[in-house]
């Protein structure tokens, strides 16, 4: 970004943000992002290529100019991995982040608050993060991460909403105890408990259409071969594109935690962790890249988003809209994920016709 002759900070929040003045001094901005973080053991595409297709299409501008500046946001902390509580960055740049969030600790009892001074950054300037009314439109770009595009052989598609998130971290308690002396009828096996309600939490998802839910997180303590595990500590993340529907599921399958728990002679104790709402792109925008994609020579299909994006967080405070590429084998949080050489030539293209448009307007 430097060295396209932008103005490049690092905010309070670790975002990454670097800006493009207009040439006509505008303080209007259109912010361009998507997130620098990613999951243990995952791909090179997921988050970043949204960051640098913005910054290839403000380099595509040194033939021209624009009545308005580019901003390009990588955002800090979208995945959540660290504090269970995702999308720090946005949630910044959005005035999201109070007290409650910042107390908030990982595994080893490091505070967000703490974890930021660690980065040499300070928690007292995050307001200084946060967007003005100059900014007037946000755009990512992100990888669609699932298998529709890929299926239907399409290139690009707009996202016209992001469907709603729950999680929570639910703890099974039993009593350890010999594996080897300890009679089967005798157990208080808290893993055993969180293995059957795995279980019925795949069960009761798929009982539900458009319903997903995912356990993807166990540690059994004390961890050892030889000993019955006391304690289990599980994930639960659940989506879909109906609030009404995915809180309902929540309180059922934690009800059911706590059903196979009594009859075990465990405990279930959950935590909230996140309760994320659906939310809907900006209207106008969605038929803006719609019509930038069909520019660019292909279909402008639309479709909601099953993973959860900075986007969804940015929509509560500035119009917003997605455009997603397709990913090879709907393969995504893996070594394996990829996008097509051809599929980044098209949405280049497509943002290229976008700024153009929104200039325009």
């Amino acid at each position: 970004m430097a060295s396209l002759g932008m103005a490049v900070n690092v905010d309070a929040a670790g975002n990454l943000r670097g800006f493009h003045a207009s040439a006509k001094g505008s303080e209007r901005r259109l912010l361009i992002g998507s997130h620098l973080d990613t999951v243990p053991n995952a791909g090179a595409y997921d988050g970043v290529l949204g960051v640098v297709l913005g910054i290839a299409l403000v380099e595509s501008l040194r033939q021209g100019q624009l009545p308005f500046g580019i901003e390009i946001i990588g955002f800090s902390d979208e995945e959540g991995i660290r504090f269970g509580t995702p999308f720090l960055g946005s949630r910044a740049l959005a005035g999201k982040i109070d007290d409650e969030l910042l107390a908030k600790t990982d595994a080893n009892g490091i505070s967000i608050a703490e974890a930021i001074h660690n980065f040499s950054l300070l928690a007292s300037r995050l307001p200084e993060a946060e967007i003005g009314s100059d900014a007037f439109a946000y755009l990512e770009f992100h990888i669609e991460q699932g298998p529709v595009l890929d299926a239907l052989n399409q290139p690009l598609a707009v996202v016209e909403s992001i469907v709603g998130q729950s999680r929570w971290s639910v703890t099974f308690q039993g009593e350890a105890n010999h594996a080897g002396t300890t009679p089967m009828h005798l157990r208080k096996d808290a893993l055993a408990g969180a293995a059957e309600w795995i279980e019925a939490v795949e069960q009761q998802a798929r009982r539900v259409q458009g319903l997903v839910a995912t356990v993807g997180s166990v540690e059994a303590l004390p961890g050892a071969i030889n000993v019955i595990a006391g304690t289990a500590v599980t994930s639960l993340d659940i989506r879909h594109p109906s609030d009404k529907v995915r809180r309902t599921a929540g309180t059922r399958m934690l009800q059911t935690a706590e059903r196979i728990a009594r009859r075990r002679k465990l405990t279930a104790h959950s935590r909230p962790l996140l309760d994320q709402p659906a939310v809907s792109m900006d209207a106008g925008l969605v038929e803006v890249a719609a019509d930038a994609i069909r520019k660019a020579g292909c279909t402008p299909f639309r479709m909601p988003s099953g993973a959860g994006h900075d986007a969804m967080i940015m929509v509560e405070k500035v119009p917003s809209v997605m455009i997603f590429l397709r990913s090879p084998r709907g393969i995504s949080h893996h070594p394996e994920e990829t996008v097509l050489a051809e599929d980044v030539e098209l949405a280049l293209a497509a943002g290229e016709h976008l700024l153009r448009q929104v200039a325009i307007k």
